[in-house]
């Protein structure tokens, strides 16, 4: 008789378990539902993207130190991004949207350069400072925490483009290579020279000179493919150098144009 009262009351607690759960389920349903119809009414959208950044980092014009490009590869950079727009006015066409988004930008190139200033590490483990003939490989993969700050304007149900500054942090960066097949003259022009070929390649490494702070520009557009799918391009130009000021052995300002290409999901 035990036995069966204690399965009875197990039963029992658990039936009032389950319950209480599926109470607690359907009261945090309601309150999500009450927020989001609470932020359609104040004309609060919010959204997530995923996506990748395809461009580089590069000097503009590309100065005639740089004689060609012989290899390029953007590497996968991977953006994830939350951000809120407030609406305005009755017909909602304009807004405004603040996100944080986890910037990585990276890129390979090779390029044949002619007097490209390089400081380079030697076989006793100090650094030859010079300017360079030949070829340079260069890896640069930067991480920033990055704040978009962007106009909004609504075409229609589908259509939307931004436009607006940002502000990044760098929270990672890495900017190094080698050079090989060509010669140092050290410390200018008219200065010795150090021959480098076949297998005799030397490293550099500019990492500690990457400035922290960067900001730009931001423009684009995004497509609503369903009730809650989004598609989106943007495209961002960083509109100060990647190196800090004091940073001389580069001659020209680097700055990072990358496209970010992806999609979101809009509550």
């Amino acid at each position: 008789m035990k036995k069966y009262i204690f399965t009875f009351a197990i039963a029992g607690l658990v039936s009032i378990g389950v319950s209480f759960a599926q109470t607690s389920e359907n009261q945090l349903q309601k309150k999500e539902y009450k927020g989001l119809i609470w932020s359609a009414l104040h004309g609060l959208d919010y959204e997530f993207k995923a996506g990748v950044n395809i461009g580089g980092t590069s000097p503009l014009p590309l100065p005639q130190e740089i004689r060609s490009l012989d290899y390029y590869s953007p590497g996968l950079a991977i953006t994830l991004e939350g951000s809120a727009t407030k609406w305005l006015g009755e017909k909602r066409e304009w807004g405004v949207s603040v996100g944080l988004r986890l910037d990585s930008k990276q890129m390979t190139t090779r390029a044949t350069v002619k007097n490209y200033g390089m400081e380079i590490f030697s076989d006793t483990g100090g650094k030859i400072q010079g300017l360079w003939t030949g070829g340079v490989k260069t890896k640069a993969k930067l991480a920033y925490l990055t704040i978009p700050i962007l106009a909004n304007y609504q075409i229609n149900d589908r259509w939307k483009v931004v436009l607006g500054p940002y502000l990044s942090y760098m929270m990672d960066g890495d900017f190094s290579g080698n050079v090989y097949e060509g010669h140092l003259r050290t410390p200018d022009a008219t200065g010795s020279k150090v021959n480098f070929a076949g297998d005799n390649i030397a490293t550099y490494d500019f990492s500690n000179e990457l400035r922290k702070f960067q900001w730009g520009l931001q423009a684009g557009g995004s497509w609503k493919a369903y009730k809650h799918l989004t598609v989106h391009a943007d495209l961002t130009w960083g509109l100060n150098d990647i190196f800090q000021k004091d940073f001389k052995t580069i001659t020209f300002a680097m700055y990072p144009i990358y496209m970010n290409l992806g999609f979101g999901y809009q509550f």
